[in-house]
């Protein structure tokens, strides 16, 4: 009788455990309406490529809505902020951001890179 409450004891808190070991902690963005580049870009940017990358530095500046629109459009900022942890030119250069970041940058994209 003890094995069998002991066996069950174990299996109860092993059931009762949870990892988050591969799972993002922070709450993903979602976004309703279309996104713009005020409301839910702009922060992104702030963020994750102002320290690097001021209007004047050596840099592409990303300090303004035409400037990380150009940065877009040239498929620059894509390209980088999508490439995968330790690949050449990968930005910013202290990792990858999270993907709900760059889903949002995608997402202003597709829905027409809107200011406000």
């Amino acid at each position: 009788m003890k094995k069998y409450i002991y066996l069950s004891v174990i299996i109860l808190s092993l059931y009762g455990c949870e990892s988050n070991t591969y799972e993002s902690l922070e709450e993903p963005t979602v976004i309703v309406d279309k996104a713009t580049y005020t409301k839910n870009v702009k922060s992104i940017i702030d963020q994750n490529c102002i320290g690097c990358h001021p209007s004047s530095g050596q840099l592409i500046p990303l300090e303004t809505y035409d400037q990380v629109k150009d940065a877009l459009l040239n498929g620059e900022l894509l390209d980088r902020i999508q490439r995968q942890n330790g690949a050449a030119g990968i930005m910013p250069r202290a990792g990858r951001m999270p993907q709900d970041k760059i889903n949002t940058i995608l997402q202003w994209n597709t829905d027409g890179l809107l200011e406000n």
